[in-house]
């Protein structure tokens, strides 16, 4: 269900682009004003959204109030594969958002970057998330029947090796690669192999989100609602990661600067094979 609703969001992530870019017309010569058309319909959206919840009956999940006033100290960060997993959601959120936000400086930097249109550029970041709809459709299908141990450890070795051969294969090797285009429709583009590669990792990142959760809220019992609302103070990786990457690559340059989003994927890796299996300790005190 985790894969499914996310499936939602990445198709959202790429049609809106397209969207707004097609409402502003030509990027080139808009200005601020251009963009209220897409203001309009984003406030349309969110009071939409309000009206919904307010008709709605959602229910509430149930919390055993008392019995976790009780516990004394414990908690779900007392957990260590749990708290482990809390590091491991803030790593994937932030790894997510840096490869296509650096990528796209990359495609379109013409000092130190590869000087790409941004028509290209943009239609390259779209395929990153359409592939993370794609992902996630795929997760959601073979959720029953692939654990989530196993989808996690298989995307996060890909992932790895993805990083690995962006960084280290000539710039100057060019492949035609299927990309989802501004007409909402797919083409082929000419593109260095480097960044296919890391287009590729949207697929990847697209089913780590349930992965990580389903992993690091096993055996919480009654403190499984309280550890879902730390999981999602953790998006904010998101807004870290990118930055320091950033200054990674003003220093050391754009592909370079991918070896702290390795480094991170190693992490991600290892939460798989041993940070995340619980102790039957800390089960025990959940039950």
């Amino acid at each position: 269900l985790i894969q499914f609703g996310g499936a939602i969001n990445s198709i959202s992530a790429t049609i809106v682009p397209v969207l707004v870019g097609y409402l502003m017309g030509d990027v080139s010569k808009a200005v601020i004003k251009d963009g209220n058309p897409a203001l309009f319909i984003a406030m349309g959206v969110f009071a939409l959204a309000i009206v919904v919840l307010s008709v709605v009956n959602i229910p509430e999940p149930y919390i055993e109030k008392e019995s976790i006033r009780n516990d004394g100290s414990r908690g779900p960060l007392s957990f260590r594969h749990f708290t482990l997993g809390v590091i491991a959601i803030f790593i994937y959120v932030g790894v997510e958002v840096a490869i296509p936000s650096i990528a796209n400086l990359y495609m379109t930097e013409t000092t130190g970057g590869l000087a790409m249109s941004t028509a290209v550029a943009g239609s390259l970041v779209g395929t990153y998330w359409f592939l993370m709809f794609i992902g996630r459709l795929i997760g959601g299908v073979i959720g029953g029947k692939v654990s989530s141990r196993a989808q996690y450890t298989f995307v996060a070795s890909l992932m790895a090796c993805f990083i690995l051969l962006a960084m280290f294969l000539p710039k100057d090797i060019l492949v035609s690669m299927p990309v989802f285009k501004s007409n909402i429709s797919f083409g082929l583009e000419r593109v260095p192999i480097s960044i296919m590669f890391l287009v590729l990792c949207g697929l990847c990142t697209s089913v780590m989100w349930g992965n990580i959760f389903n992993l690091a809220v096993e055996g919480l019992g009654k403190y499984t609602a309280m550890a879902s609302g730390i999981f999602m103070m953790m998006v904010c990786g998101g807004g870290i990661v990118s930055p320091v990457q950033g200054l990674i690559a003003d220093k050391f340059g754009y592909l370079n600067s991918y070896w702290l989003i390795f480094a991170l994927v190693l992490y991600l890796l290892f939460y798989a094979l041993i940070g995340s299996r619980p102790s039957k300790k800390d089960i025990q005190a959940a039950e």
